[in-house]
């Protein structure tokens, strides 16, 4: 594993070199994801445990060019702590980004301002910032109520390109594309709304249109 970590690193750095971009443009992330089923909270890990469980992934990193740790799809608040407590203890920033589901919801129940303020609480704020990923805009954008003190602290979005649920993406036989343009449109009025977002990409079923749109709609609203 810190073979295969440490070489996607490399490859990064090649492609910023061959760019002709340095490190203060181009941010290596090394990504973690969760121990388990990214949608299905099962075999839950206390915050040491997963603190201990994540520590070699963490380190692999540390020992290369990686500049921040992000913890990808965490569906459930304990292990987003002993992620960022590992991140702590090895020297590096984190970043920590929740999935949730059609509700806006963690796929435990838990509501996403209180597992945003539980990591908070339990970890002095050291994660950098937070992102919501795998999940549509449709699915969240009406918990991120714009003034609310714990929004500021969402920065990054790596949404879903379809509407469909976790249960029903699981389900899916073909890859569902939804609508590049509608997608970007939700984007946007999340940037209107929380002017603090900057790390924007995408999730299941995204691609190079649909980030080409998202610049399109999002690019304008970073100038004004």
């Amino acid at each position: 594993m810190a073979d295969a970590n440490q070489r996607a690193v490399r490859l990064v750095e090649e492609i910023r070199e061959e760019a002709g971009s340095d490190a203060r443009d181009v941010v290596i992330s090394g990504c973690i994801g969760p121990r388990g089923d990214g949608y299905i909270p099962t075999n839950a890990m206390s915050e040491a445990a997963a603190a201990t469980y994540h520590t070699q992934q963490i380190e692999a990193f540390e020992d290369s060019a990686a500049d921040v740790i992000t913890a990808i799809t965490m569906n459930y608040a304990e292990e987003a702590i002993g992620i960022a407590r590992a991140a702590e203890r090895a020297g590096m920033p984190v970043v920590i980004s929740f999935t949730v589901e059609t509700d806006g919801r963690l796929p435990t129940g838990q509501d996403l301002r209180a597992a945003v303020e539980q990591v908070d609480s339990a970890t002095s704020r050291y994660p950098s910032y937070y992102m919501i990923n795998c999940a549509h805009p449709t699915h969240f954008e009406n918990v991120l109520i714009g003034g609310e003190a714990w929004t500021r602290r969402i920065r990054g979005l790596r949404a879903n390109a379809s509407p469909r649920s976790h249960a029903e993406l699981n389900e899916s036989t073909e890859l569902d594309i939804g609508n590049p343009a509608e997608l970007a449109t939700h984007y946007a009025q999340l940037k209107s709304r929380l002017p603090q977002l900057n790390v924007m990409g995408g999730c299941c079923g995204t691609d190079h249109r649909h980030l080409e749109q998202i610049a399109v709609a999002c690019l304008p609203l970073f100038s004004s």
